[in-house]
């Protein structure tokens, strides 16, 4: 297997060493020569102490060093996520290498759609795929790429996001935050933190965050609401129990929000600002969330976990869906920028939700001679039931909306549309797993990570259910090179189960999984007394077993399927976190990735591909932060750029490459925190990714301004 791109990246990461290697060692002759021993002071800066976590969980549910885990990690921490003035996670893909937004909170992961996220490395996502997460409790960011069957189970390759939430502190903090900014922005917080008891025995966090605003679409406004609460005691000196409750609440006006219709080239035909929705149009979202966790230390050696993570939410959505593009004399066009009208389908729709997730681990280390072993054996069930009710008016009862000169008020739903009378769909799937994994330290230098998993899933479609289990592994090691490098390479397996409806016999079902793999070699790089750091990667991720239509039909007519598609994808990565004096911080990264259809029927394209490539996946992210702090005057300024090369869209239209810029104020003073920043610095026009023809490219947000001001007490 041919990896030119990996010594692309090593030799990127090695000839930024040697003016290092070379400085070094011309000091040690200087210092030979003169016989004398010259005290080094180490200056830590931003980047050191606040923006760089040393160890994760992601990857091992174990706090493991980032630097001998065998996969690439990323990990956003809360004061990154504060400086980028971050409030929801489509703030922060610049900051991922190889992550670009989809729609909605899907993303493109190293070349493959999805929507993994985890809680607390659990599962239960109480936003649904419409809904995109807001951040305002959450303290982490961890980002783990490529398949994680071994770790996780069932689940797309390109790799999953994990919110670490804010848990009540032994030490008390507590704040509160006023903000203000264009388009009617307004928003307010408060939080509290701290112990009960004197001895911190008992700790509570209780917090409240609102937000309201109206977005540059036509007919647009959103609120949201979050309460946070949470309790943790200790049982003794060995037991830590942490009870959590989050209830969410979003509103938005004008929504279901699709894009904007374009020529074929990518350009806009009508202001960025054209929306479908009527004002009478909603997106609704109630969810609570209850999480316990309790930690147990049986022995020096023994520890062990169990989190209960539940949550119940309903979704209700009310919009107007782009169904075609019309001329003048309303016939369909072939040419989106012929387009004067676009036809609508009017949808009233309820969704209900109700899942829970049990995770047990138990952690143990060892020596076994000279060989330290830190064991892991966990328990995972989840199960999750749905409920789905829809009802449409079409084009005709519907009336059709201009593209240049919008005039709205003129209708609203719900026309014919009645829920009461629609039949509702059900849906529930199971997931139970049992992994076992030994993370072997042989020396300081040399480590080997082995993991290994079973999973048993069910999943009910209507009347339809599947069941069937898979077994997924995982090897990998790093090794120290020399002092300022240590390198790590990777195999890891994943799957996902067939859609339940799919697995008639008639068609040849029954299904086996979708299957993948990863092959990832990397290094990481230290230099300017750790100063700096440099992670680079290359892999090979491939995608197997994709479910096609084949050239054999029943006697019914219908299409005979088959696992017969196969994907590959390929690239490398570099990220870059370091501070190049102790007042200039930087944060930066790019990623190439190459995804390709590899195999498919010549009957049935691969979902969300074009041709052999795929929608929205770029070849091409370039990424940066950067901060400069001012100490003189207790401030600090900032910037930030994120680049994304040429996307596609589901018809095959062209996404134009854009690059925005982003610039940020920060000043301190006793115990206030005054911050002003600006998004999309030049007013970029560019389309964030695309979609159908009928539906448009999602616009990227116009110049945003926020000011906001917090105080510590």
């Amino acid at each position: 297997m041919k990896y030119t791109p990996c010594y692309i990246a090593l030799a990127l990461a090695g000839l930024t060493a040697l003016p290092v290697v070379a400085q070094d060692n011309g000091e040690q002759t200087k210092q030979d020569s003169a016989d004398e021993q010259i005290e080094r002071i180490n200056v830590q800066g931003r980047a050191q102490t606040l923006y760089r976590q040393n160890e994760s969980s992601v990857a091992t549910r174990t706090n493991t060093p980032i630097e001998e885990i065998p996969q690439s990690v990323q990990v956003l921490t809360e004061e990154l996520i504060t400086d980028q003035a971050a409030r929801q996670i489509t703030d922060l893909y610049r900051s991922i290498s190889g992550v670009n937004g989809f729609s909605y909170s899907g993303v493109t992961f190293r070349g493959f759609r999805q929507d993994e996220i985890l809680y607390d490395g659990v599962r239960g996502d109480p936003f649904n795929g419409f809904a995109v997460p807001q951040l305002f409790n959450i303290e982490q960011i961890q980002v783990l790429k490529g398949p994680s069957g071994a770790m996780f189970g069932s689940g797309q390759p390109g790799g999953i996001i994990n919110y670490v939430t804010k848990k009540p502190t032994a030490t008390a903090q507590r704040s509160v935050e006023l903000a203000v900014g264009n388009d009617q922005y307004r928003r307010g917080s408060v939080q509290l933190s701290g112990p009960v008891t004197k001895d911190a025995s008992q700790r509570y966090r209780a917090a409240y965050y609102y937000d309201n605003e109206s977005p540059f679409r036509y007919n647009t406004e959103q609120t949201n609401k979050v309460l946070d609460l949470g309790y943790a005691f200790d049982l003794g000196a060995a037991s830590e129990v942490t009870l959590q409750l989050t209830d969410y609440q979003q509103t938005y006006q004008g929504a279901r929000l699709r894009g904007v219709p374009v020529d074929n080239q990518g350009n806009f035909v009508t202001d960025r600002a054209w929306n479908h929705n009527e004002a009478t149009d909603f997106q609704t979202l109630e969810a609570t969330v209850y999480q316990a966790r309790i930690d147990h230390d049986f022995s020096l050696n023994w520890r062990g976990d169990v989190t209960v993570r539940h949550y119940e939410n309903t979704e209700r959505q009310n919009y107007h869906e782009p169904r075609g593009l019309l001329d003048e004399n309303l016939e369909p066009v072939d040419n989106p920028a012929e387009a004067v009208y676009s036809t609508r389908q009017f949808r009233n729709q309820y969704r209900e939700n109700d899942a829970t997730s049990v995770t047990a681990n138990l952690v143990g280390e060892l020596e076994l001679g000279t060989i330290e072993h830190t064991l892991l054996m966990g328990v995972e069930t989840y199960t999750s039931e749905g409920v789905f009710i829809g009802s449409n008016a079409n084009p005709g009862e519907v009336p059709n909306l201009e593209l240049v000169n919008p005039q709205y008020g003129l209708t609203s739903g719900p026309y014919s549309t009645d829920l009461a009378s629609a039949t509702p769909s059900e849906s529930e799937t199971t997931r139970d797993g049992f992994y076992i994994q030994d993370q072997i330290t042989f020396n300081e230098k040399l480590n080997l990570l082995v993991g290994l998993r079973y999973d048993q899933f069910e999943d009910t479609s209507g009347t339809e259910t599947f069941d069937d289990g898979d077994l997924t592994y995982r090897v990998g090691g790093t090794y120290q090179i020399t002092d300022w490098v240590r390198a790590y390479a990777l195999y890891g397996t994943g799957f996902l189960p067939q859609s339940a409806g799919q697995q008639d016999p008639e068609v040849g079902g029954p299904f086996e999984p979708e299957e993948s793999d990863i092959v990832e070699i990397g290094a990481r790089w230290t230099f300017m007394d750790d100063a700096i750091r440099v992670n680079t990667a290359v892999y090979e991720i491939n995608r197997e077993n994709i479910l096609q239509a084949t050239d054999e039909v029943t006697e019914d007519g219908r299409s005979v399927l088959g696992n017969v598609g196969q994907v590959q994808s390929r690239g490398f990565e570099i990220d870059v976190l370091g501070d190049l004096t102790d007042k200039w911080v930087v944060n930066a990264n790019y990623a190439y990735n190459d995804a390709r259809v590899a195999e498919a029927s010549p009957n049935d394209s691969i979902t969300n591909s074009v041709g052999d490539r795929f929608v929205n996946a770029p070849m091409h992210q370039l990424g940066l932060w950067t901060r400069y702090d001012l100490p003189m005057i207790d401030s600090a300024i900032s910037g930030g750029m994120d680049y994304v090369s040429e996307q596609i869209s589901f018809s095959g239209q062209r996404v134009k490459p854009y690059t925005v810029f982003d610039i940020s104020w920060q000043t301190e003073f006793d115990a206030w925190l005054v911050q002003v920043n600006i998004k999309n610095l030049f007013d970029k026009e560019y389309a964030s990714s695309g979609f159908l023809s009928r539906t448009g490219h999602f616009p990227g947000e116009p110049r945003r301004i926020y000011a906001s001001v917090k105080y510590r007490f």
